[in-house]
């Protein structure tokens, strides 16, 4: 039942206001405005926008409801202004208010209405089925005509069928950000937790989002073929992984250089492959073509990087293709340690694990361990649990078990929390803790190796034999300190980097890798080779800068004049009493502008030119410097996109904390969607 209020006051917006029949006039600017329906709204809006500097309100007005219409109408309203009068109890009902200030007035939320109708002029036309409506700034004709008209466009809560489709839409966009099955759309929790959220939502089906997926999928397909078709060069990247229980797959990945100097990489297409005892070099070089094919790269692929552990793709893949392979160096170097681990370091490693569960799944032991390090102010972190799949864990684990040594000592001696017979289980020896200390700097070189190689700014293959031959001449050579277990692992994993990259063939120049690193102005000395191995280096640099085609532009650009000696012909020189007699500008004429200039101008001098260059500081990124330098040599330039677009790894954020949460994720696609999931989540 509706009542009126004793005591209604006229609204304070009068104070600015003047009606004149039918319309109301602004005494602050003299605009005119219609006036129906004893509605202020429009007023309230005019002097908010144009007015907005009035007297504010005091504050112990308060707001009361005008009349019985007005809270039926504007109640319903989301998107007008409330009427209302402004009653202080210190004034009487009679007395003059003071002016409002209209700038703090707050609007509240747009209504739902306006996704169904459009304002014309004094009317709104329903979009739904052409019905038109006098507008009198209220929505409760509106919203009166679709609850009647289209009960199942807005339900009750003011969600609108736009609203309906957005949500649609942020799930796909879930789905594929999360990397979840879209069969999930059918669980009962989570239609559950829909229907609940949002009022009279209508679950789509998984063919619905896998029709919106789909879209993205075709979008982002037709972007990346631009941008592919820009490109000079482009380097594969084949990322072999498992999903549970035996599925196997191949991800194909390239990586460029865009016209700007900026390393891009995308994900191109996933494969699946047959059980292990069928994949053939022949079935996987197979899927590289057809990938390279169907993106039109073909003719673009400088090299594949890849990581299988079983060098599939050897040279007999190399006969039917046009590029050269080489191993993920993350891959080699845990072939690497996994080959230096002897028996005696795999038992520590065991026995050190078995530890650290101890303490994890202990609860009383967990507790003990966190009163010990603060009563010896040692820092209190969780022991690190080692994986099987990641030797880099074995070092956390070290490294967490050094800091906490002394603790752990304590609580093991601890008759109240340890008993003796877990305590001399556990307990492990003082010469292991001794392999411990020793081993742990070793392995922590290493993890700092792969680190470096996998950052994404510094994605490039041109780091690889620098650090590699930094490890074997110098970080893997067994010092007189060294206890016997650590000195052997030295030299086993010196050998195993020795054959897996090559580093003693004659054949070494033409590695992409080392290309790469003669393009890297930080490594271009080669340092860390022989005089011999530098020389070899050198000629194939010589060779390819030769056998780069001229690319010919317009004539008159500034690059061109500055790569162009120009030297005058002679017989059309001035003689010498008809030019001024300046020594500079007579030598310029004789040798040219750019005599001087330290712009190459053929490929041999380019090479030396670039070679006997200052180099730049380690931490710089290449890709920046020859932005800025490879005006100065084009040619080394073009080759530069050419190699240093490799990747050193063949998924440089797998070895990062979300590219292993992305490893996993990745497992509990299933087969038919797995290759469009994969593509819309890495390519986002």
């Amino acid at each position: 039942m509706t009542m009126k209020r004793a005591g209604r006051r006229r609204s304070s917006v009068w104070d600015c206001f003047e009606q004149v029949g039918n319309l109301v006039r602004c005494m602050k600017c003299d605009a005119t405005l219609k006036y129906c329906g004893g509605a202020t709204s429009s007023m309230i809006n005019h002097m908010n926008r144009y007015h907005p500097s009035n007297t504010p309100l005091d504050e112990d007005e308060k707001p009361v409801i005008c009349n019985v219409q007005c809270l039926e109408e504007e109640s319903t309203s989301n998107t007008d202004i409330m009427q209302v009068a402004i009653m202080s109890p210190s004034m009487n009902t009679t007395s003059t208010p003071p002016e409002r200030d209209y700038g703090e007035r707050k609007r509240l939320k747009r209504s739902s209405v306006w996704d169904v109708f459009i304002r014309v002029d004094d009317e709104v036309h329903c979009t739904m089925c052409d019905t038109k409506l006098k507008y009198r700034s209220s929505t409760t004709s509106m919203m009166y005509h679709i609850k009647n008209k289209h009960p199942d466009t807005i339900p009750n809560d003011g969600v609108s069928l736009a609203t309906h489709a957005e949500v649609t839409e942020l799930i796909s966009r879930m789905i594929e950000k999360d990397m979840l099955p879209i069969s999930m759309v059918n669980g009962d929790g989570f239609r559950e937790l829909l229907a609940f959220t949002v009022h009279n939502y209508k679950m789509p089906s998984t063919g619905d989002i896998t029709r919106i997926i789909e879209g993205h999928f075709h979008d982002k397909m037709e972007e990346l073929v631009v941008q592919l078709g820009k490109v000079e060069k482009v380097a594969l990247t084949a990322d072999f992984w498992t999903a549970l229980p035996v599925q196997r797959y191949i991800t194909v990945s390239c990586s460029f250089i865009t016209d700007d100097w900026q390393g891009r990489s995308a994900v191109l297409q996933t494969h699946r492959l047959s059980s292990e005892g069928h994949t053939t070099t022949d079935s996987i070089t197979e899927r590289l073509l057809s990938t390279v094919q169907a993106w039109g790269i073909a003719g673009k692929v400088t090299a594949c990087v890849h990581n299988n552990a079983q060098n599939i793709l050897s040279a007999q893949a190399c006969a039917r293709v046009t590029w050269d392979y080489a191993t993920c160096f993350a891959t080699t170097l845990q072939l690497a340690v996994s080959d230096g681990l002897s028996e005696d370091l795999v038992r520590i490693i065991i026995a050190a694990g078995k530890l650290v569960r101890h303490f994890n799944h202990n609860l009383l032991a967990s507790e003990a361990l966190e009163q010990k390090q603060v009563q010896m102010c040692l820092p209190q972190h969780k022991l690190i649990q080692s994986s099987k799949t990641r030797w880099d864990t074995i070092c956390d684990m070290f490294e967490r078990l050094l800091e906490q040594r002394w603790a752990i000592k304590a609580v093991l001696s601890d008759r109240t929390i340890t008993n003796r017979h877990q305590a001399q289980t556990l307990e492990i020896e003082d010469d292991c803790w001794q392999v411990i200390e020793n081993f742990t700097p070793v392995l922590a070189t290493l993890k700092w190796a792969t680190t470096v190689i996998s950052a994404e700014t510094e994605f490039t293959i041109s780091n690889i034999y620098p650090i590699t031959f930094s490890l074997i001449q110098t970080h893997l050579v067994p010092k007189e300190n060294d206890v016997e277990q650590v000195s052997e692992f030295k030299l086993k994993v010196q050998k195993s980097l020795r054959n897996h990259m090559e580093v003693d063939s004659n054949d070494l120049a033409s590695k992409p890798a080392l290309i790469a690193s003669m393009l890297d102005p930080r490594h271009k000395h080669l340092s860390f080779l022989t005089p011999t191995g530098r020389l070899a280096a050198k000629v194939k640099l010589h060779e390819l800068v030769s056998k780069l085609d001229v690319i010919t532009t317009t004539v008159g650009t500034k690059d061109e004049q500055q790569e162009t000696l120009i030297t005058p012909d002679i017989s059309q020189v001035a003689m010498p009493s008809q030019v001024r007699s300046d020594t500079k500008n007579t030598m310029v004429l004789l040798l040219g502008d750019n005599y001087s200039s330290s712009y190459a101008t053929d490929s041999e001098a380019q090479v030396d030119y670039y070679l006997r260059d200052i180099a730049p500081p380690l931490d710089i990124n290449p890709l920046d410097w020859w932005k800025v330098n490879g005006p100065r040599f084009p040619k080394l330039a073009t080759l530069a996109r050419h190699y240093m677009c490799v990747p050193g790894v063949s998924l440089p954020s797998l070895l990062s904390e979300a590219g292993q949460t992305f490893a996993t994720m990745r497992t509990r696609l299933s087969p038919e969607h797995v290759d469009m999931m994969i593509f819309v989540n890495r390519n986002a």
